[in-house]
């Protein structure tokens, strides 16, 4: 077995816009580092070191592979057991060649919301992948979605190159815990990733869980960024913090477009509102988890007369919104998040708010009808130069 080098060689690292250096070796970050000094809560860093959508990208001769790598993960103190850490899946040349057990690393003990935390440090563990075909091959290492995880080798039984150029489309989404996925069955099982295979495109999940507030910086990330196709899902995040009033809401979502139409004027961007949540759909947040482990509204729904926001009026301001600038912006769409999660499907948000693993690749099959097909948002655009 040969030790191949993360960075600065043949692997390439996608989906993530930072290669953080720890002692053990490097952690994908999906924004950029500049961006670090802004994030307003610890969370928004959580959120973006989960890598979601995250893999490690090359082509090999090799019939076995060996990765060694360091998870995070927390365990609450009435626990016995850490939270699941996930699984990496490994594609062979787009199929899927094999699944493993993320192993526990770091272990972060909670007492509860609020309390202090108490880091139990852990140590790398190793995956393998024996039995791959024989010849050269492409390959892709898809990191766990819900769990940190820090890289320190890859280890291989024959050469490693570097990819080639596969003229896919690239794709890049924000959105909420709901496009990130926590709750999947692994990491190409989340909405975007089905939906991008279908697709032929090549998904950049920016999504970050309890944090898609139209922060500016993500809006600046995705202005830099080349892509070929941009979709948004706004609103859940908003209506559970109360964050906006119908007053600021709209200016904030009209500056969040103008900052990427300066980098991307012509690109399709698809701005989609939120599924379906029964708790929200009328009352306005904030929210928080009842005694049955299920969301509840504490707003006053009278209060939305008053400017205050719950998903209806969420969703017809975003349709507002497109209406109003498609008449200078024909490459602005909108979709309605119902299609994708509608209200007669609540029994697929176990919590209220978060789609089961089946409900998310249902999802991603029919934003994929949607949007990739004929007469689609993304239906037929030439591929913008690809970078690293």
């Amino acid at each position: 077995m040969r030790t191949i080098p993360l960075v600065g060689g043949q692997v390439e690292f996608r989906g993530a816009l930072d290669l953080e250096r720890t002692q053990a070796g490097v952690m994908p970050r999906r924004l950029p580092a500049w961006t670090k000094e802004q994030y307003p809560d610890p969370s928004v860093y959580g959120g973006t070191v989960m890598p979601s959508g995250v893999r490690l990208v090359f082509r090999t001769d090799a019939r076995e592979l060996e990765f060694e790598v360091l998870t995070s993960t927390g365990q609450l103190d009435t626990d016995p057991r850490p939270r699941p850490t996930g699984v990496l899946e490994l594609l062979v040349d787009g199929a899927l060649a094999g699944r493993r057990q993320a192993p526990v690393g770091h272990v972060v003990h909670m007492a509860g919301p609020g309390a202090p935390q108490r880091l139990v440090e852990g140590k790398p563990g190793t995956v393998r992948f024996t039995g791959l075909p024989a010849g050269m091959k492409n390959v892709e290492l898809w990191l766990p979605q819900q769990t940190p995880t820090e890289l320190v080798a890859l280890r291989a039984d024959g050469e490693v190159l570097a990819p080639l150029p596969d003229g896919r489309r690239r794709w890049v989404h924000h959105g909420s815990s709901i496009s990130h996925c926590l709750e999947a069955d692994g990491p190409t099982g989340t909405w975007p990733v089905v939906a991008a295979s279908l697709g032929g495109a090549e998904v950049i999940n920016l999504s970050q869980p309890g944090n898609d507030m139209l922060d500016p910086y993500v809006a600046r990330t995705i202005r830099d960024l080349p892509a070929d196709l941009i979709s948004l899902k706004v609103g859940i995040n908003i209506v559970a913090l109360a964050t906006f009033r119908l007053r600021t809401f709209g200016p904030a979502v009209h500056g969040f477009l103008d900052t990427i139409r300066d980098g991307h004027p012509h690109t399709p961007l698809l701005l989609i509102s939120p599924v379906s949540c029964r708790a929200l759909e009328e009352t306005p947040g904030p929210t928080a988890i009842g005694q049955d482990g299920t969301i509840t509204a504490l707003g006053d729904p009278a209060d939305v007369a008053r400017g205050a926001l719950s998903l209806q009026v969420v969703r017809d301001e975003l349709a507002r919104i497109v209406a109003a600038r498609r008449a200078r912006d024909p490459q602005l769409h909108h979709l309605d998040g119902r299609v994708l999660l509608g209200p007669n499907e609540a029994g697929d948000l176990a919590d209220g708010l978060h789609p089961t693993a089946a409900a998310y690749r249902r999802m991603g099959k029919r934003f994929a009808a949607h949007a990739f097909t004929d007469n689609g948002p993304f239906h037929t655009h030439p591929p913008a130069q690809l970078i690293n």
